[in-house]
């Protein structure tokens, strides 16, 4: 029998001051039974960093067609193409191709370095694409914040961002790797 996911239920209250965006998001998450509380962490910072009307998340590991996130036009267009981790170059190259503008958050500490050395040639030919990697001791700090009902006041403020709850706070410096 195949393990069902988890639904996480999830309000954000953004105030990203570096955006001027200010706004109260209800989200609710599905996490894939091999998908861990730090990923599941990361696709809600990922949210937050790029919160808008039209992002939205998509079927993210069950489809090798989509993105973890995505903010598409009026037209249909994929406007904003979002993944996550250290994915194959060559999808990184269809996102590319398919989308106005591609963000890679990368997380996993040392071997973020590795990947990025081994694919940057290829990288830097995608002229929409930007590599953002969110340092492990923050994504660890993260991961602990989660529970299956959450309530955040996310700040993003001077490229620092800031989940808190009535109990603890977790703060992320995401760090430009590319361009």
């Amino acid at each position: 029998m195949a393990l069902k996911a988890t639904i996480f239920k999830a309000t954000l209250n953004i105030a990203d001051m570096d955006r001027h965006y200010y706004a109260d998001h209800q989200l609710t998450l599905a996490q894939h039974p091999s998908e861990s509380d730090e990923r599941m962490m990361i696709h809600l910072l990922a949210f937050a960093l790029n919160a808008g009307e039209a992002l939205e998340f998509t079927k993210g590991l069950s489809t090798q067609d989509e993105p973890e996130l995505w903010q598409k036009s009026l037209s249909g267009d994929i406007d904003h193409w979002i993944e996550l981790g250290q994915p194959d170059e060559s999808r990184l190259r269809k996102a590319y191709s398919r989308a106005r503008q591609v963000t890679l958050y990368t997380y996993g500490g040392r071997a973020v370095p590795l990947w990025l050395e081994k694919n940057r040639s290829k990288l830097n030919r995608l002229s929409n694409l930007t590599v953002i990697d969110l340092p492990a001791d923050a994504t660890e700090a993260l991961a602990r914040l989660a529970e299956r009902n959450m309530n955040y006041q996310v700040t993003i403020q001077d490229g620092e961002v800031s989940f808190s709850n009535e109990n603890a706070l977790a703060t992320i410096t995401p760090v430009t790797l590319l361009p």
